[in-house]
């Protein structure tokens, strides 16, 4: 009997050590904290077409406020505003083709008004523990705000304006796009060195194997591959491109939220344009986008 006894105390302290530097990451967070992050993106689109190469270059500048609402059901409601908005665009055989800050309203310059429009307009989130977003409200609204601050009246053209603006700003479109910032959690106990894998959709998928790379009482830093697939049909336009994304994370490990992340990817394809009879481009596209908390 007390060798029985003393092979179960034995079981314990050594289940306690194995379980010991192991934790459960996720999202904890307080109503009415508040994170304002920094986004950067850097983008190269390259097209062939007949030997010719096009590069068209986007660089993307915003400030972004997470505004905790609440929870309900286990899930946090969570607003997102846009505080600032910069936006750059250089096509190789066009030269400028949009120069807009959002904060700085030009009355003759419809893109200035139409990003003007975009700020302080909260939009609602629905935010899972482990980080996926499970909805968004607000997004097809914002988008008819931005349409009727470009000054169009004609229906067709306001069609034409909030289907554009759509693929970028829409709920769906937000949702896609936030989710690769946000949904990095599993819902498992890991310690240094586990890894895990999940997968987002929408226009870009992606599927993610993540690495616990440091564990400490403070911070979290975590490494992540996925491989990625875009598959854009817009009116005229279709693209079709694969590739791989790298990304580095540090995180508060109380919170869960972000302190600093960075996505490098590049994919490459073919696109299609009717008005050129459908033919094949091949294009690539590069990516550098990263996220800062200021705190």
């Amino acid at each position: 009997m007390a060798m029985k006894i003393t092979m179960y105390i034995v079981f314990f302290l050594f289940s306690a050590l194995v379980g010991f530097g192991q934790t459960t990451l996720s999202y904890h967070l307080e109503k009415n904290e508040v994170f304002m992050i920094r986004q950067k993106a850097h983008q190269v689109i390259t097209q062939n077409l007949d030997g010719a190469e096009h590069e068209i270059t986007n660089d993307i500048d915003g400030l972004l406020e997470f505004k905790v609402m609440g929870e309900k059901e286990g899930n946090y409601e969570i607003t997102l505003t846009f505080k600032d908005l910069n936006m750059k665009m250089i096509s190789s055989l066009q030269g400028e083709m949009m120069n807009v800050r959002a904060k700085e309203v030009k009355k003759d310059d419809m893109q200035s008004q139409i990003f003007n429009s975009l700020l302080d307009s909260p939009i609602e989130i629905t935010l899972a523990k482990t980080g996926d977003i499970l909805s968004v409200m607000g997004g097809d609204s914002l988008v008819a705000k931005m349409a009727k601050a470009s000054g169009l009246t004609d229906e067709f053209s306001l069609h034409l304006m909030k289907k554009s603006l759509s693929d970028e700003f829409g709920s769906e479109a937000l949702s896609n796009s936030y989710e690769q910032m946000t949904f990095i959690y599993p819902e498992k106990a890991l310690k240094v060195g586990d890894s895990w894998e999940n997968v987002y959709e929408g226009k870009l998928t992606a599927k993610n194997k993540w690495v616990l790379n440091a564990l400490n009482n403070s911070h979290v830093e975590i490494s992540g591959r996925g491989q990625v697939g875009m598959d854009v049909t817009e009116p005229g336009t279709t693209m079709k491109l694969e590739g791989t994304h790298v990304t580095e994370i540090t995180a508060d490990l109380n919170s869960g939220f972000i302190e600093f992340m960075k996505v490098e990817g590049l994919s490459d394809g073919i696109a299609t344009m009717e008005q050129l009879g459908k033919q094949v481009i091949p294009t690539t596209i590069k990516t550098s986008i990263s996220y800062q908390l200021i705190k």
